[in-house]
């Protein structure tokens, strides 16, 4: 059984909440436009683990640590990490197949700054966007996503909401 704390869409920002509601996680996930690599740097001394992925903003330091997508299997679950994906039923180009063909069962991405949280019965498999935890963009609250991965399966699921976003981003 294994805690994943997830976040997207920092944008720079680092909140003291981020370390308080991922304590005790096992791993962290940030689905990038992380901004700047000192977030990575204080997420990494929270969990163990730590896998991020560049955005669409992300430059620099964060491009030469971070990969555009991650696959990977933790307890049993086949996991597609990426910033720019979609959802199910409206996906970007070329998701759907690459979710098929690595027989993917949980699909991370941020990018919308909208939390949104479904299945994809065609596909078999959870989608979560965490939705945004920094300030920048439109989103109207802040929000970070808490799962546990038990025996291949997402066993439980917490939102966490840090608060309204300031206005004008």
């Amino acid at each position: 059984m294994k805690s994943i704390g997830i976040l997207s869409d920092t944008h720079s920002c680092w909140d003291d909440r981020y370390a308080v509601h991922f304590a005790g996680c096992d791993e962290i996930w940030h689905a990038g436009d992380i901004g700047d690599i000192t977030v990575l740097q204080r997420l990494e001394a929270v969990a163990p683990v730590v896998r991020a992925v560049r955005g669409n903003i992300d430059h620099g330091d964060v491009c030469r640590h971070c990969r555009e997508a991650e696959c990977f299997e933790v307890e049993g679950v086949r996991v597609w990490l990426t910033h720019i994906g979609g959802y199910p039923g409206k996906y970007a180009p070329g998701v759907q197949s690459t979710l098929a063909s690595n027989r993917i069962n949980l699909f991370v991405c941020g990018h919308s700054h909208i939390l949104k949280v479904m299945p994809d019965p065609r596909l078999g498999l959870l989608h979560i966007n965490p939705g945004a935890a920094g300030y920048h963009g439109w989103q109207t609250q802040r929000t970070l996503v808490k799962i546990v991965i038990d025996n291949g399966r997402v066993t439980a699921l917490d939102v966490i909401e840090l608060g309204k976003a300031r206005v004008g981003g």
